[in-house]
């Protein structure tokens, strides 16, 4: 890996961040707050959160085995994929390197900071090699974004490539694990200490349950978390997110309940997809979600958004022609789908 510093760019390495209030006493007991100009009265929503979400983190640590001063908590994912073109790229001489198809933010997000955006697409298993990844690169390749179980195909992306590119690519690899909770593949969280240059996105929408709430979670070394934490917005996650957070974490043994309920109901799904006869193919997914080949997506999708049932149509996206995405809901919501479609003409 090069040296932080290096990958760095100078204005952020050299950035004094900003100072909360809440910072500067960072550790010692406080009992009277006449610091921050905030309103005395309508506790305890008249304070400004943990800028650094301290308990939270402490929490997170022992559910997701990383150590506190490894974790990033930002405003949603799109939060931490944000940061690293606005911490590590350039604008105008930097470039990343992605899967295609995959998350659209991430490329959204190297459009807003004038970023070049070098997509390499999968093979027609959904698939990469590292060597395809790598020949991408050049000099001014600063992050490789690899998304596993990828969005939109729902697969994993085999993870001794993974390792392959980690290993081999100088900069940083950001690895998107939104979907890991509903997959058999072993995270790479944990190993963070042996990868300096990998970063691990996850998320409490999924999973958890949590998308309302919005918070979104990077894991690496201390090192780039520092650096993150110096860009960040002081008080990026509100003391509400922070509380729901918190209560979502007592009972992690309710998300695994969830879990298994939505991996069978994804097998029940994917096999009556399979007989329906305006399905042409459904493919392989590690992920609360699986995409399937239609005669006419577009078609299909519309009749469908008429009888008030919302899937996502990828019809116009690399390698998914003609193919929906199909979030996994309750058995009640998945019966009214495939009825609907039963009674497709």
């Amino acid at each position: 890996m090069i040296k932080l510093e290096e990958l760095c760019r100078k204005n952020i390495w050299n950035l004094a961040p900003y100072s909360s209030a809440r910072n500067e006493y960072a550790g010692r007991e406080a009992r009277v707050f006449l610091d921050a100009n905030e309103n005395p009265y309508n506790a305890p929503f008249n304070r400004y959160p943990d800028p650094l979400q301290l308990e939270l983190k402490a929490k997170l640590s022992k559910v997701k085995g990383v150590p506190e001063d490894c974790i990033f908590l930002g405003n949603g994912s799109d939060e931490a994929i944000d940061l690293p073109y606005r911490c590590f790229c350039n604008p105008g001489k930097d470039n990343v390197v992605a899967i295609e198809p995959t998350y659209g933010m991430y490329k959204v997000c190297a459009d807003i900071n004038d970023v070049e955006y070098r997509p390499v697409l999968l093979d027609d298993h959904y698939q990469i090699t590292a060597e395809k990844l790598l020949a991408a690169t050049d000099a001014n390749t600063k992050i490789i974004w690899i998304c596993s179980p990828n969005n939109p195909t729902g697969n994993n992306i085999n993870r001794e490539e993974i390792a392959k590119v980690i290993e081999s690519f100088e900069g940083l690899v950001i690895v998107d694990e939104a979907y890991s909770d509903f997959s058999a593949q072993k995270s790479f969280r944990s190993e963070l200490a042996k990868y300096p240059n990998l970063i691990v996105l996850n998320t409490m929408s999924k999973a958890w349950g949590c998308a309302a709430i919005r918070l979104g979670m990077a894991f690496a070394s201390k090192d780039i978390i520092d650096i993150f934490n110096k860009v960040k917005y002081p008080y990026n996650v509100n003391l509400l997110t922070q509380q729901q957070a918190l209560e979502a974490l007592k009972d992690p043994f309710e998300v695994d309940k969830w879990v298994k309920i939505l991996l069978e109901e994804r097998g029940r799904m994917m096999e009556a997809f399979k007989m329906l006869p305006i399905c042409e193919e459904v493919y392989p997914t590690d992920a609360n979600f699986f995409l399937a080949k239609m005669s006419d997506a577009t078609k299909i999708y519309n009749y469908l958004v008429d009888n008030g049932i919302i899937v996502r149509n990828r019809n116009r996206v690399q390698l998914c022609q003609n193919c929906l995405r199909i979030t996994i809901g309750t058995k009640t919501e998945n019966g009214e789908l495939i009825a609907a479609l039963r009674q497709y003409k």
